[in-house]
């Protein structure tokens, strides 16, 4: 089995996931992950000298990452009141993942319209190794599936749509982090995968769109799920 980082996923082309210097990246990067884990708490303000000084830098990177992160929707900018991270919490994931069951019907649509012989062949090696992984590697599990529907939409003819997918699939799989997947969606993903490739074989749009609704609705669900959960422990 190869090294995790020989699958790691690509946003689709031209939607540049970082589109700012080698410095802005990497401290994007690491402001990001502070707040996936929680060291940046949310609604805690982000100053720029501050992340500056702690990170080594000057401030135009640190400017660079905070608009990054704020493309993302992990950090929000006021006019005159600076940056705060913005709070990951269940209704900001809901409204993600309901975007997504607006949108990727009709990316997936239009996608089985155009498959090409290529496109299904490389769907089947894709998940070929999900399968193989089994859910064993989550990070490995989590760039495949990326490329598995990243093949789908990645030459849709409007960017826009594309770009919001990417942005949002790229916070969910940020907060599905924390989670282990539950037996019956493992289950789910796999069954649903090979249901949808059998779809674009048969070039059955309106199945296919109306198959990968209940696949990113049962996602959300399901790190709603696991928050809810999270929650309830500390709460108790």
């Amino acid at each position: 089995m190869a090294d995790t980082s020989d699958f790691k996923a690509q946003p689709p082309e031209g939607i540049d996931a970082i589109g700012a210097s080698s410095e802005g990246a990497s401290l994007y990067q690491l402001i990001r992950e502070d707040i996936i884990e929680g060291r940046l708490a949310a609604n805690e303000r982000l100053v720029v000298t501050d992340l500056a000084r702690r990170h080594g830098t000057s401030t135009n990177p640190v400017r660079e990452a905070l608009q990054l992160l704020r493309g993302e929707g992990f950090v929000t900018l006021v006019p005159n009141r600076g940056a705060r991270v913005r709070p990951i919490d269940q209704d900001f994931v809901r409204d993600i993942y309901e975007i997504g069951v607006l949108i990727e019907p009709a990316l997936t649509r239009w996608f089985v319209s155009m498959a090409t012989v290529e496109d299904i062949a490389e769907l089947e090696r894709i998940q070929a190794l999900i399968e193989e992984n089994d859910f064993a590697d989550t990070l490995r599990h989590s760039e495949l599936d990326t490329a598995f529907h990243t093949v789908m939409y990645q030459r849709h003819y409007n960017r826009h749509a594309a770009e919001l997918w990417w942005k949002h699939r790229e916070v969910l799989r940020a907060v599905s982090r924390r989670f282990n997947f539950t037996l019956a969606r493992r289950a789910a993903i796999l069954s649903e995968h090979r249901e949808l490739i059998e779809h674009v074989k048969a070039g059955n749009a309106n199945e296919a769109a109306e198959l990968i609704a209940r696949h990113v609705e049962g996602s959300g669900r399901h790190i709603l799920e696991h928050m809810r959960a999270r929650n309830a422990a500390r709460a108790g």
